[in-house]
């Protein structure tokens, strides 16, 4: 079987602020070897060449359709190729190639994991690996594995795709420098500088903003990406009036761009205008169902106006896109102590405190589920960690005399 490169789609929209790209990321369809199980030891030889007949009828008919994109095809075949030799590791890669390529991406994950139990470093399984952690949400899990890959082939596409695991992960200041390296590998790749200039939005950064502004105007001034970012650098200097022309002159130009409505929903409820807020981040959920602010700030709203149920689906979607959405979580644990289910709150404010170990507010509701539970002991402790978190930081932001 001929090796090849196969091409996923492992972008989605999982940023903490606003994210969605389309490039692929090259997957190895890697050469299987013959067939040598020794469970066809006993087999005579005419019964031994039939069966390595048929294994390799069924690699040549799922490596065809693979290249085809007839996925489900593909994996018919290589099962059956797989039953005849279940050690083979490029068959493995195979198959779990075609199950990623349907969206199933945890199963994939299994056959990549069963890939390195018998071969533990084969960088091929370990990059496929990390792709479809990526494709499934798992941000962390993936990102040693992508980190990996970035540093033995510093191509654009790895380069990249370690930088979106890292804003994914709300690192942003990490994520900024593959991402700059990235897009120094394709200059013109707009929506990799799209997603640099908004790692540096998230970290405040203008001068890092600007300078991405004038690469993107330098490839199109005329382009939904550059009036985005110019949006997003007057909104990091508060002329949020600005911002939201330009916003506004990237709808005129795309519609659909991604982040458009949250980033004006943002500032509609910075200036207290919640029910124009709240339309803004539905109207980008139309579009784009998972993006974590949007589900944010509409669970946020949602509990704030006192309807906790109404907002739990929302965070739920939110914390779903973004695992490291602490914000995301607080507003669960609230939701589920408000509705006097303080059981169901242990398990987001226990994230955040994974998260950050110094969130003293997270320890405080953690304090009082425990206690609505009766669990005096682990109550008392959560209080205390928060109130040893509290004195920490006045004795830092105490003046020395």
């Amino acid at each position: 079987m001929p090796s090849c490169l196969q091409c996923l789609h492992p972008r989605k929209p999982v940023r903490a602020i606003a994210f969605a790209k389309s490039a692929c990321l090259a997957l190895a369809l890697v050469a299987a070897p013959g067939l040598t199980t020794p469970a066809h030891a006993q087999q005579t030889p005419a019964s031994i060449s039939t069966l390595r007949q048929q294994f390799n009828q069924w690699i040549a008919q799922g490596s065809e359709a693979l290249q085809q994109g007839d996925n489900v095809t593909a994996e018919k075949a290589f099962r059956q190729a797989l039953a005849l030799d279940p050690k083979s590791v490029e068959l493995l890669n195979n198959l779990a190639i075609s199950l990623a390529r349907q969206g199933r991406d945890n199963e994939a994950i299994a056959l990549y994991q069963r890939a390195l139990a018998l071969r533990k470093d084969d960088p091929i399984t370990r990059r496929n690996l990390g792709v479809a952690y990526f494709r499934a949400h798992r941000y962390q899990e993936a990102l040693p594995l992508l980190e990996s890959f970035a540093a033995q082939t510093p191509t654009f596409q790895s380069l990249d795709l370690t930088g979106l695991d890292l804003f994914a992960l709300n690192q942003f200041s990490q994520a900024a420098v593959y991402l700059d390296r990235a897009s120094l590998a394709q200059p013109s790749d707009l929506p990799t500088l799209d997603i640099l200039g908004q790692a540096y939005w998230r970290v405040k950064n203008y001068a890092g903003v600007t300078q991405v502004f004038n690469r993107i105007m330098a490839v199109d001034p005329n382009s939904a990406e550059a009036h985005f970012m110019l949006g997003m650098a007057y909104d990091i200097a508060y002329q949020e009036d600005k911002a939201a022309k330009e916003f506004q002159a990237v709808l005129a130009i795309q519609p659909n761009f991604p982040a458009v409505h949250s980033s004006l929903g943002l500032i509609n409820f910075r200036e207290h205008n919640v029910a124009r807020a709240e339309d803004e981040f539905k109207q980008e959920l139309r579009q784009n169902p998972t993006d974590p602010i949007s589900n944010y700030m509409l669970g946020r709203i949602l509990r704030e106006a006192n309807q906790p149920a109404q907002a739990i689906p929302y965070l739920k979607a939110a914390v779903a896109a973004n695992p490291s959405y602490q914000n995301a979580y607080f507003e669960m644990g609230q939701c589920y102590l408000t509705l006097n289910q303080p059981s169901q709150a242990l398990q987001p404010l226990q994230q955040i405190t994974e998260l950050n170990p110094k969130a003293y507010k997270a320890f405080f509701l953690l304090g009082k589920a425990y206690k609505m539970l009766g669990r005096t002991s682990q109550a008392n402790q959560a209080l205390a960690m928060c109130q040893r978190i509290l004195s920490q930081k006045y004795v830092q932001a105490k003046p020395t005399e």
